[in-house]
Formats: structure tokens, C-alpha cells, sequence
């Protein structure tokens, strides 16, 4: 069932896509960026679809990561009410949905191949759910074209509707009951215009989710979550030590900047705080932060599910990596959230991991991945 993860997670962790992509990219930025502000967002726009256009399945995570988000993910998201993410958004859907007495608009913003809102879509269906429509936006024309494949060859092309958009330069027409956006708010330049956007069409009824990563810009790890990866990365062999992504040996741990190219990780550590500032919160479930790496496609490959010695070492690691969230030596890189314009009841959250208590604070000299 959490394999469903696949789509959610998909920037988990160090780096976003192999290094050839990221290789034929860079020049392009180089070149470009010293033209001006608009031919460097070009730049990192031509890199961004660079990135994806080949990756029909962009997705695969390490079977290590299955078993860690089984045994410790998958009971916070019950004790919520969801069984899985796509759940989580399905579900959220169809109470929209119901509370609206009519048929109702969603979008999905980044929504790339669609296999998420077309499992969505879906789940739905399979519940009695009508009266929906899923409009998937998306940058890259090479991803909608396969989302509009798999939504014919599904029969769902009356509930998933391909629309090509750039979500940094979002101009909407009329309200949204549901704007959705998974895993794709790290890849924002312009969080701010966004986020006031969902705002103004999701009008007084209407509901924000989000399930998305919230750690320092580039998903590098802040200094004090840092010295706890050198510490676990320590324990690993040299074997375990390879970059599958960049294609490198690590004998030290590396921390890879992923905004080098493309939007990835561009702005994370401004979501959480510009999310605050906007809205008001529903539900809000917030992990992970030293575990992140070694269960991601980077590394976490090298460490066998099936071997109790490294399971092991993912269960001491994941619960020394609680243990700093919970006392706020470190914070969390991860969340998943309901929002709505204004508070309608009591948030409701994992122990006391509150929206604000999530904020890691930017010190002066401090900012962004480039410090």
C-alpha cells in the first residue's frame, strides 16, 4: 500500500535525478544567466523539463525506504485517518466534494505525469465519488502528454484533464474547491504569487493539501542535522558509500546543493513559514530530517529490507532522528497538511509538532543552501 509513497516522495533526499540530466543542464544555465533575471528562469526552466522529459518513471524508491515508511510513517497517517497519501488526497477530495452538495473544480499543481491524480481519480471512482474534475498543471509538455495517455487508457479522461502551466506565473480563471499540490511547492521560484493565488481561489469554502519537503533550500541539511548524518554515515561500508544519482564515491559524506539546476529544492525553507503567514490549518503532519538520506535513491539501494542488521540500523537511526524532532534540536523536513483561508476547528497534528513549532529559524549570514 505505501508503496503509493512513490509519487510523494519523489524528491526525497540528496539529489532529484541522475547526473547526466543535471550535466547537460548546466551549461545552458551558465551561459544564459548572465543575460539577465528572465533568460536565467528560462535557463532553469529548459533544465528543469531536461531533467524529467526522458523519466517515464521518476519514482523508484529503495525497498529499505518501504520498510521504514510501513513500520513508522504509515501509523502517524492513520492515527489521521489516511492509509496512504493517495488516500489522504482522495479522501480530502470526496469531503470537499460531499460539503459542496455539487460538482467541484480541483487542480493539482506540478502534477507532472499525472499517475498520482489518475490513482486519485481513481479511488475516488472505486468509492461512488462523481462530480469531480482533476485539472493537472504542469510545465513540462512531455510529462502531460503521458498523463493524457494513461487518463485514456483508464477511461478517466472526463476527471483528469491535462492543462500545460507554469505555477510560478499562475493566473487562474474562477475558484478552485480543492488546489492541490504534491510534492511540488519545493520547485517554486515565486512561492509568494502562488501561495496568494491558492489563496484567492480557494475562496471561503475552499481547501489547500499539500504534501511536500520543507528542509534548507536544495535539501542540503542545516549544520546541526549535518553533524548527526556524518555520525550515522560513519557506520556505513564504502560500498554503501556510492552515489547511485551522481555517480560518485563518497568516502565523506557530500551535502549536494539539488538548486544547482532547475527549480529543485529552489525555495523550501520558505515554505513552512510563507504557508503560516496564509493560511490556517486543518490537519498538519510533520517527520523526518537525519534519516532523510539514507533511505532515499541516492544511498538507501545499498541497504538489504530483508537483512535484520541493516534494518536495524534504519530503526536506531529513525528513532534517534524522532527523538531530535520531538526536543527541537533539529526540525522536520517533511509535511503533509489541510488548509483553509480561516480556521474552521481545533488542528489536528502529531503530539506536539505544531506548524510553528516546525519553523527552523534562518540565522543572519545564514540563508539559503549557498551558506
Amino acid at each position: 500500500m505505501l508503496k503509493s509513497l512513490l509519487k510523494w516522495m519523489r524528491s526525497f533526499g540528496s539529489a532529484s535525478s541522475p547526473r547526466a540530466p543535471v550535466e547537460q543542464a548546466r551549461p545552458a544555465l551558465e551561459t544564459t544567466a548572465a543575460n539577465g533575471p528572465e533568460d536565467a528562469y528560462q535557463a532553469r526552466i529548459a533544465a528543469e523539463i531536461a531533467t524529467f522529459a526522458d523519466q517515464v518513471d521518476v519514482h523508484d524508491l529503495p525497498k529499505m525506504f518501504h520498510y521504514w515508511s510501513n513500520t513508522y510513517l504509515r501509523p502517524m497517517l492513520e492515527a489521521l485517518g489516511y492509509s496512504y497519501p493517495e488516500d489522504f488526497f482522495a479522501k480530502e477530495i470526496a469531503r470537499a466534494r460531499a460539503a459542496s452538495g455539487r460538482p467541484i473544480r480541483v487542480i493539482s499543481l506540478g502534477a507532472g505525469n499525472g499517475d498520482s491524480e489518475i490513482r486519485i481519480a481513481t479511488l475516488l471512482r472505486e468509492r461512488g465519488v462523481d462530480g469531480f474534475r482533476i485539472e493537472c498543471m504542469d510545465i513540462n509538455p512531455n510529462m502531460l502528454g503521458r498523463c493524457a495517455e494513461l487518463a485514456t487508457q483508464q477511461r478517466l479522461n472526463d476527471y483528469v484533464i491535462p492543462v500545460r502551466g507554469d505555477f510560478n506565473r499562475w493566473q487562474p480563471t474562477g475558484e478552485y474547491d480543492v488546489v492541490m499540490a504534491n510534492q511540488s511547492l519545493h520547485h517554486v521560484l515565486e512561492l509568494e504569487n502562488l501561495l496568494d493565488t491558492t489563496r484567492r481561489v480557494i475562496g471561503a469554502e475552499g481547501v489547500f493539501l499539500t504534501s511536500d519537503m520543507i528542509g534548507r533550500n536544495g535539501h542540503m541539511r542545516w549544520p546541526e542535522a549535518l553533524v548527526e548524518v556524518r555520525k550515522f554515515w560513519a557506520e556505513l561500508p564504502e560500498r554503501s558509500r556510492y552515489n547511485l544519482q551522481l555517480r560518485r564515491m563518497e568516502t565523506e559524506f557530500m551535502d549536494w546543493d539539488c538548486s544547482v539546476e532547475g527549480f529543485e529544492g529552489i525555495r523550501a525553507q520558505d515554505i513552512l513559514p510563507l504557508l503560516i503567514e496564509r493560511f490556517a490549518f486543518d490537519t498538519f503532519l510533520a517527520w523526518g530530517n537525519v534519516l532523510d538520506i539514507f533511505i532515499d535513491r541516492s544511498y538507501g539501494h545499498h541497504l538489504n529490507a530483508d537483512d535484520p542488521k541493516d534494518r536495524d540500523f534504519i530503526d536506531r537511526l529513525h528513532a534517534h532522528d524522532e527523538a531530535g524532532l520531538l526536543d527541537g534540536r533539529w526540525k522536520p523536513t517533511h509535511i503533509l497538511a489541510v488548509m483553509t483561508r480561516d480556521a474552521r476547528a481545533p488542528i489536528r497534528q502529531w503530539r506536539h509538532l505544531s506548524p510553528e513549532y516546525c519553523v527552523r529559524e534562518v540565522t543572519r549570514g545564514m540563508v539559503g543552501a549557498s551558506a
